[in-house]
């Protein structure tokens, strides 16, 4: 995730630790859940996340998430933006604190690419949270490629912090395991990881799919090359690619 530059979303520890610290306990009182919604087209919304949605009291969640769940609960909703992202999940946790159910909501699983914000979740109620897993866009994905996911090197790169590690795995597998990869809205985007493998020494002519805004009525799916994809790395706006934030990068091993 990208944020402007006077918005530190990065001090203290990495909120991800903080949700990875410790499983779950199956037995705890009255947990938060935290719920992935699926790609979008909400026949991906799973039955036991639209309960928790549907009986909470209070759900939160960016603006974008949320709108896709609005009309199935009569819950109370908070929604934020980067900006006011603590706020509001302070606000969140004050109505936790009051006896309300709370439920929030992010895009796809989190447990592909949400764990920063399930780890904000659990910060600021400091009470268990209960992940509830989503149908992610990287199933899908995964399934329009025919990449079968135990040959399959996955790398999230759709979150803030050093990305070193992440894109080292990625030089390293290219060729020899298919690569699925959350781009990083705008500046990783497909054509700049391609570029990333490109100097790695792959090979220029490797197959590269981007499927866009996968299970909406919009999918868009882009077959091509890494050459192709590098020609236009750089920038750091979407005017400088060709394709949407909600965008996923697979490249097809040799």
């Amino acid at each position: 995730m990208t944020e402007n530059d006077d918005y530190d979303l990065d001090s203290g520890p990495d909120p991800a630790d903080i949700a990875a610290s410790a499983p779950e306990d199956p037995d705890a009182d009255g947990p938060v859940h935290a719920v992935g919604i699926g790609p979008g087209n909400l026949d991906f919304l799973t039955p036991r996340g639209e309960e928790a949605i549907r009986e909470a009291d209070v759900v939160v969640g960016f603006e974008t998430v949320v709108e896709f769940v609005a009309d199935r609960t009569d819950a109370d909703l908070l929604t934020c933006g980067y900006r006011d992202e603590l706020d509001t999940l302070d606000a969140f946790a004050e109505r936790v604190a009051g006896g309300e159910r709370g439920t929030a909501v992010a895009m796809g699983d989190p447990n592909h690419s949400g764990y920063q914000f399930v780890g904000k979740v659990q910060r600021a109620v400091d009470r268990p949270v209960r992940i509830v897993p989503g149908i992610s866009s990287l199933q899908i994905a995964a399934s329009r490629a025919r990449t079968p996911m135990e040959d399959t090197t996955f790398v999230t790169l759709h979150k803030s912090g050093d990305l070193s590690s992440d894109l080292d795995r990625l030089r390293n597998d290219v060729g020899d395991r298919h690569l699925l990869v959350l781009p990083r809205p705008f500046d990783l985007m497909p054509e700049d990881i391609a570029a990333e493998l490109l100097d790695a020494g792959s090979d220029p002519e490797l197959p590269a799919l981007v499927y866009e805004r996968l299970t909406h009525d919009d999918e868009a799916r882009t077959a091509t090359t890494l050459g192709d994809l590098a020609q236009d790395a750089g920038g750091n706006s979407k005017d400088d690619t060709r394709f949407s934030d909600l965008s996923v990068f697979v490249v097809r091993r040799e």
